[in-house]
């Protein structure tokens, strides 16, 4: 270690806590702000030192199963502190990764010695509560709170008309257009998403804070069933985040100096070296194409760049995992195989994911795997509709160089960024397929197809498949061939909406 960094400007991971909720009766279930405190004592309890009283840093990751009003006032009241930084962000599952990387920067800038990072959600508690008519003893729901914005904020009327505002909707268009990309028929890009996230299944098994603990196949994963119905094609539920858990998380921050100070042991400490942001257009209709996340790309070459400047690797990696094809894209930057074990935690499906915080939770697990084995890791965090992007490396060992304050790479990403095709709302002739998805109901029968098109005159648009259109919806899910880049007709139905039929 450089002796040019004073050690009071080394900021050093001390403690991590996590807590898995399964109460017999739902009344028994802990609320979201229970959960981080105990997180918190828990992460305290494993730092060996007693630093809860001296936080003058707390960020919590946004909670989406219940509503407070100033949740980080409440949590400061709860232990007795008054930090002098306090926030409650925005929703994003890369905002663990983000205010770590952050608080990790306040301790190098000198404005603090001590921070925390945690995030928690309640939503399995929540959600047998409302299907049973069950009033929960919490903190009153803040009905008066406005809701956080989320995907149907930010994206075009014609997207929420056809149901491609959520998640479970919209990733499944770029796993299409990647896919196709990348050479994958797919059946081939279905197998590779059934082995990647069977890894993901076999590290949740033995992760004792995960919620699911089965390890599942390939084959099981991607074969629907009616225990596993398709969500949206190629989808089935078990290749999607289940946020149907109870789970809290935190982290605890110190400098070296207060570290040592406070007689943590020398084995406990995990430091961050650095890392970057970028983000994507919200409305991901405005994109330049599907194939790539420009921001995605530039801050997994900065953070590569970050380490193999010296000539090292990482020993452990965690790659976001709300769906297949994220870890795909990352995996293939990144230059790692198809056999790559992107994960210390267990993946948002079968470890859970808890909505925001699965990454504080990725980064516990981390910070346990350094401890015992791995030098070097990567924890990347990714929120929204592969639209914020955020890259943070964590080492055993201690930096040779003072934590940099400029983590964007945005500029990166813009100069990479080409020409965003008008979206059009009404169009006719023929359409190109740009990426598809097919929509499921609950009761596994198909709601309807959807098709990202360009136009004759190279714009943009949306067309539906109806549910009684059985030919292109079975030209749509042919297994041993793509229909991106095939081309249809668009007309105009009843309705006034778009749809798409194969020629």
């Amino acid at each position: 270690m450089s002796n040019s960094i004073p050690e009071d400007r080394i900021p050093v991971i001390v403690g991590v806590g996590e807590i898995v909720d399964r109460p017999k009766d739902i009344t028994a279930g802990l609320e979201p702000l229970a959960l981080l405190e105990q997180a918190l004592q828990r992460a305290e309890a494993d730092s060996g030192a007693r630093l809860l009283g001296e936080i003058q840093s707390l960020d919590i990751v946004n909670f989406l199963s219940w509503r407070y009003r100033d949740p980080e006032k409440q949590l400061a009241q709860r232990l007795g502190i008054q930090p002098a930084h306090l926030y409650y962000g925005p929703v994003g599952g890369e905002s663990p990764i983000r205010y770590l990387h952050e608080a990790a920067q306040r301790i190098a800038r000198g404005e603090c010695s001590v921070a925390a990072v945690c995030g928690a959600e309640a939503q399995s508690t929540a959600t047998k509560a409302q299907r049973a008519g069950i009033e929960l003893p919490w903190t009153p729901f803040a009905h008066d709170v406005e809701e956080p914005k989320r995907g149907a904020a930010f994206q075009k009327p014609m997207a929420v008309t056809l149901g491609v505002f959520r998640p479970i909707t919209v990733y499944p268009l770029y796993e299409s257009a990647t896919s196709a990309h990348w050479g994958q028929t797919p059946r081939e890009a279905l197998r590779e998403s059934g082995e990647l996230w069977s890894t993901y299944a076999h590290v949740a098994a033995d992760n004792p804070n995960s919620w699911l603990k089965k390890k599942f196949s390939a084959d099981e994963i991607t074969t629907a069933t009616p225990d596993n119905r398709m969500i949206a094609w190629p989808y089935t539920k078990l290749m999607v985040a289940n946020p149907t858990v109870n789970m809290g998380g935190a982290l605890i921050l110190t400098s070296l100096a207060k570290a040592r100070a406070a007689g943590v042991p020398e084995d406990r400490l995990i430091y961050p070296l650095g890392g970057a942001s970028a983000e994507e257009p919200r409305d991901y209709l405005t994109r330049d194409q599907f194939v790539e996340s420009h921001s995605q790309t530039a801050v997994l070459k900065a953070v590569m760049d970050l380490v193999q400047g010296d000539g090292r690797k990482f020993d452990a990696i965690e790659l976001y995992s709300c769906f297949p094809c994220v870890p795909k894209m990352a995996r293939r930057t990144l230059g790692l195989g198809a056999d790559v074990r992107p994960t210390v935690t267990g993946g948002l499906t079968f470890f859970g994911a808890p909505l925001n915080t699965y990454m504080t939770h990725a980064a516990c697990a981390m910070v346990r795997n350094l401890r015992s084995r791995g030098k070097l890791g990567l924890l990347y965090g990714q929120g929204g509709f592969v639209t914020k992007h955020h890259g943070l490396v964590l080492s055993r060992e201690a930096p040779k160089a003072a934590l940099k304050q400029a983590t964007s790479v945005q500029a990166e990403a813009e100069r990479n960024r080409r020409a965003v095709p008008e979206f059009a709302t009404e169009a006719r002739g023929k359409g190109k397929v740009e990426a598809f998805t097919v929509i499921y109901r609950g009761n596994g029968e198909v709601e309807h197809g959807v098709t990202m098109l360009r136009t004759e005159d190279g714009r943009r648009t949306l067309g539906r498949i109806p549910a009684s259109d059985t030919a292109t919806l079975a030209y749509l899910q042919n297994m041993d061939r793509t229909p991106v880049g095939s081309t249809g007709d668009i007309v105009t139905a009843g309705d006034g909406m778009l749809e798409w039929r194969v020629a």
